[in-house]
């Protein structure tokens, strides 16, 4: 029993109601009304290619009808669609249908629908797409027709932004050549030379500090020290903000500890001690 229903099921599927196209009619007429060519359309054959002015209309008149029954319907979507058959673009305008299955399209070319595919000199294939859930699918190929060159429209501000860029290349500068080992020698002489003068005078005068490590000295030495080593690490490591904290918290103990020094110092040289 399941199966035979399942049978039924199938063929009334296979079956399904089928839909007609009735008295399918064009109109073209200039803006002052003139009719300028009007023809009933054939489903077997097409008419001789259309064609609209920039300001002329067409009107296209047809009947949807249910293949059975005769009685127009419905469908649940009709569009015509607008094919270029050379650059492959298409525009699909949707058709209002009457219960009764009654439809009218009208196409002015003084205000034509933004559907309309980009015309060139080349015709448009004009196609009648019905869809519906109780119905087959259908499809008619109506006619051709010939609308004005569309206009090239303006160039989008971003429009440089969505093409191919060029291929991003990196260049590397060469290396930087240094200077002849004999220049860097003398250079490094005339820094270093300082030095060796500074070391041959304490040489004749003799460096006397006598009081060097004295309790009283050693802080003020050894804080000074830990500038010099504050700047070793800048120079390393630090950043500023780190070298000004870290100097901030050195320069108070420094300061007390270089008075010291300085009292003590001047007690000395004054034979108080």
């Amino acid at each position: 029993m399941i199966l035979r229903l399942s049978w039924l099921l199938l063929a009334a599927t296979v079956r399904a109601a089928s839909l007609s196209l009735q008295s399918p009619r064009f109109t073209i007429s200039t803006s002052d009304a003139t009719q300028l060519r009007s023809d009933t359309l054939s489903l077997t054959k097409k008419p001789e290619p259309l064609t609209l002015g920039a300001t002329d209309t067409l009107k296209l008149t047809f009947q949807i009808t249910d293949n059975d029954e005769g009685k127009g319907v419905q469908p649940h979507q009709t569009f015509l669609r607008f094919y270029d058959k050379v650059s492959g673009e298409e525009g699909i305008q949707p058709v209002r249908v009457t219960p009764g299955g009654k439809a009218k399209f009208e196409l002015n070319m003084a205000r034509p629908p933004a559907s309309i595919p980009p015309t060139t000199q080349n015709p448009l294939e004009v196609s009648l797409i019905l869809g519906s859930f109780v119905h087959a699918p259908a499809k008619y190929d109506l006619f051709n027709i010939y609308l004005p060159a569309s206009q090239t429209p303006a160039e989008h501000p971003d429009e440089a932004s969505f093409h191919v860029l060029p291929t991003i290349e990196h260049t590397f500068r060469p290396e930087q050549k240094l200077p002849p080992q004999f220049i860097s020698a003398v250079f490094a002489a005339a820094v270093l030379s300082p030095w060796v003068v500074l070391i041959g005078l304490w040489g004749k005068v003799g460096v006397r500090v006598p009081h060097l490590f004295s309790p009283s000295i050693v802080p003020f030495t050894v804080l000074l020290g830990g500038f010099e080593v504050l700047l070793v690490w800048y120079w390393v490591d630090l950043k500023l903000g780190q070298v000004l904290l870290y100097g901030g918290m050195l320069a108070i103990p420094t300061m007390f500890a270089g008075k010291q020094a300085l009292y003590t110092t001047g007690e000395w040289r004054a034979g108080r001690k």
